[in-house]
Order: structure tokens, then sequence, then C-alpha cells
């Protein structure tokens, strides 16, 4: 090939990749770049917003960033008022963790059983307390740590952590005979359930939680 040749070529390629159009989000210098009724705004082809066009609103949208997933699996089961399965585990803790709320009695004789695992003391109804899964309890970890539940109704009230609801044991005198506690489980006093506007007699209701 001749060098005039080559030079022709070379001129060709330029003259086409310079001429080439962008699609959504492709590169671009002024309008001509850009295909179809797409313009060029900040060095990328996108949608005329006086023209109201919504090409590019229909591209697949970008992979969000990963959140955390739920690996806890159950470590087994327990024959305690029928057939349940134990957890040592919790759903990953986040800024709104999702849970069940349920009602405790924190009280000496009352159906939480005995006195409670931070303190080895029994509690006053009235105080805002509550009682955590095994898993989120983490080995009192997180003993006298206060924490915000909001509830559906959208009140929030903060309370503190005495106790933990065993998801790995039941049945007996120590958890007042009950079952084990599922592993998503806030068990709040009557005092958490009056904050939150909501009756005891519901028995279990949605909630989310967050450390303070």
């Amino acid at each position: 090939m001749s060098n005039l040749a080559f030079l022709s070529l070379i001129f060709t390629i330029f003259i086409s990749t310079s001429n080439a159009i962008s699609q959504c989000n492709g590169p671009c210098k002024t309008w001509d770049d850009c295909d179809g009724q797409l313009i060029c705004i900040n060095g990328k082809c996108n949608d005329d917003p006086n023209v109201g066009t919504k090409i590019c609103k229909s591209s697949p949208p970008s992979v969000p960033s990963p959140t955390p997933t739920n690996t806890c699996r159950p470590s087994g089961t327990i024959n305690c008022n029928g057939i349940h399965p134990i957890y040592r585990c919790s759903p990953p803790v986040t800024s709104s963790t999702p849970a069940q709320l349920t009602f405790n009695d924190f009280s000496e004789g009352g159906d939480g059983g005995g006195p409670s695992s931070c303190d080895g003391k029994y509690h006053n109804n009235d105080e805002r307390i509550v009682a955590l899964s095994t898993g989120w309890f983490a080995g009192r970890s997180r003993c006298g740590k206060m924490i915000r539940i909001r509830a559906n109704n959208g009140k929030t009230v903060t309370a503190k952590v005495v106790d933990e609801c065993d998801s790995t044991m039941g049945c007996d005198a120590e958890h007042a005979f009950q079952s084990p506690c599922k592993n998503n489980i806030v068990d709040g006093s009557i005092a958490v359930w009056r904050a939150l506007g909501l009756d005891t007699d519901i028995g279990i209701v949605p909630v989310t939680w967050s450390m303070v």
C-alpha cells in the first residue's frame, strides 16, 4: 500500500469516527453528536427536558449497592409446645431493621420468666425496656444499649436492652415454659407499647428498629 493510500484510509477512519452518533449517556461535544432527539448535556447524550422524551429513562437501571443479606438459618429444632426451630443468629442489624414487636412482663412473677439477663434483676413495666432475640442480643454485648423502635403508625420510641428473648431454649421455668423466641423479636414492656400507641391485645406487630 502506498503512503498516499495509507493516509487516505486513516483520514476515512478519522472522519467516520468523528461523525459517530452517540446513544444514551454516550460522549458528545455538540447536539449533532447525539442520536435522534437526544441532546448533549454535560458531555453526555441525554433526553431533552424541553421536549419531554424518555428515551434514556427506559434504559436498564444501574445495579444498586449491595445490601446486607440474611444468611441466618435454624441451627436445629426443639420439641416445646410443638416442634420449633432454634436460632443462634438473627437478621443483619441496619438503620431500619425489620422485626416483630411482642409484649413482655419484666416484673417478678410475670410472663418473662426469670430475672433479666443483663443485670439479674426484675424490672418495673413502666420502664421503656426490651429483650432482643439471641442473635441481636449478641452475648450481652447490647446490654444497657438504647435502641429506637418505629411502628407502622409513624410513632417512635427509644428503649433500653435489658434481656434476651432466647431463640435457643424454652419450656422451662427460666423461660416461663414458653416456646423459644423467633430470631427477629423485640420483646417490649407495656411502656414501650403505650409510647407507640399500640394495644397489647394485638399480641405481635411489625416494627423496625435501629441502634441509637
